[in-house]
């Protein structure tokens, strides 16, 4: 049996309901409004909405775009959470707890990939804030 190291997991509470933050994080146009390292994203097929084993691709602010699959998905019950690989590789997870008055939002990254901390808690804070914006009437954009 190989063990490995547990991923990295950052996360904050987040006062907007849980439906509010899953829809930020399942509809690839909202990607880049929260997403410091994507440019634009697109699903296969019709729609930009993620789902269990969803195929796209995915723009960095540099280089070509890459294709992406959802490998883990579940979307009902207080714990909602999808990850990805991207161009082949583990990428991030995404999860959204129902906390009382909220949320709790929580990004992870592979073990390996540690130096990219900084770019999720970036990325949690804009989704918090975009939730909150949301919740408040402030943000309408969809």
């Amino acid at each position: 049996m190989k063990l490995s190291p547990p991923p990295l997991t950052l996360g904050l509470d987040v006062a907007a309901a849980p439906e509010t933050v899953w829809d930020l994080l399942v509809h690839v146009d909202q990607w880049p409004r929260w997403g410091p390292t994507v440019r634009r994203a697109q699903v296969d097929g019709s729609g930009g909405r993620i789902g269990p084993g969803a195929t796209g691709t995915v723009w960095t602010p540099v280089g070509p775009g890459l294709p992406f699959r959802i490998d883990a998905w579940e979307e009902t019950g207080p714990l909602r959470q999808w990850s990805w690989h991207v161009a082949g590789l583990p990428a991030t997870g995404h999860s959204v707890r129902a906390r009382e008055g909220g949320c709790r939002v929580e990004m992870t990254a592979p073990w390996w990939a540690t130096a990219y901390a900084p770019v999720l808690w970036l990325g949690l804070r804009r989704v918090r804030d975009l939730a909150q914006a949301r919740s408040a009437g402030g943000d309408t954009t969809d």
